[in-house]
């Protein structure tokens, strides 16, 4: 018997590594899935590969309607809403602060900041409406980063975002602790996702140099695995883990030690 069984889970930005990590683990646990990413050909793909119950909606998350008909897919289709990840995301340009273009910030913050505000202004009243049928509520995984958690150099406007999203969570966790939401931000350090091959080919150093770049401050010098980070997202969403909300999760390889 999986952690979920007959839970449904809602992911965005589910096409991309971590996204689609997190889809292969829920679905593994007897989840029942509700995906979306922008990419709507690799989300059908992703859905096609999966042995679960699922439903998709393809849309930019920077579009608060998109938040709210996944919620209500999630109703129609099943009946409920038990936990939200809220994953989608994009990074800046590799630059000091100055040289961020104005419109890139703008979608930045749009995307990684007012995306996650949307998802959880549509996805808590599901689950509270939920909690005073029935009282179970659910559990909100935010996608921060450990560039949530402290200054990110070159990456000045995605670590604002980021700090952003790890306020949101604190702050809803607080209103809700008594009305059956947990919620919960994952911080991770750079992950083997397309984030980062792409951080490798615009370098245009030797992949192994420029990851040894990336990975100078991590004291595991190297950067997480997917299959890492989606461990630390399925344990803040378990329903056993039952006393843990506004926390930030760090899975960092030891960059919060030093």
């Amino acid at each position: 018997m999986g952690r979920f069984d007959g839970a449904t889970v809602l992911i965005t930005g589910a096409a991309g590594g971590l996204g689609r990590g997190a889809a292969e683990g829920f679905a593994a646990e007897g989840a029942r899935l509700v995906l979306s990413d922008i990419d709507d050909k690799a989300l059908a793909d992703l859905a096609g590969s999966l042995r679960a119950e699922t439903a998709i909606l393809a849309g930019n998350i920077a579009d608060e309607k998109l938040s709210e008909d996944l919620v209500k897919l999630a109703a129609d289709k099943f009946g409920r809403l038990d936990v939200a990840i809220n994953n989608a995301g994009i990074v800046q340009s590799f630059v000091r602060l100055p040289q961020v273009a104005s419109d890139e910030a703008r979608r930045v913050l749009e995307i990684d900041l007012l995306g996650v505000f949307y998802a959880m202004k549509h996805q808590i009243p599901q689950m509270e409406r939920q909690f005073k049928s029935d009282g179970k509520g659910g559990a909100i995984v935010n996608i921060a980063s450990v560039a949530g958690l402290v200054g990110a150099p070159k990456l000045s406007v995605y670590a604002a975002a980021k700090h952003g999203v790890v306020g949101l969570t604190k702050s809803a966790a607080a209103e809700y602790a008594t009305k059956g939401i947990r919620i919960n931000a994952v911080c991770p350090a750079h992950t083997r996702t397309a984030m980062v091959d792409s951080f490798v080919r615009i370098s245009g150093a030797p992949e192994a140099e420029a990851l040894a770049e990336l990975t100078r401050g991590v004291p595991m010098k190297r950067v997480a695995e997917v299959d890492e980070v989606v461990t630390a997202i399925l344990f803040a969403a378990d329903p056993a883990n039952s006393f843990m909300t506004g926390h930030t999760l760090a899975v960092d390889g030891g960059v919060g030690a030093i």
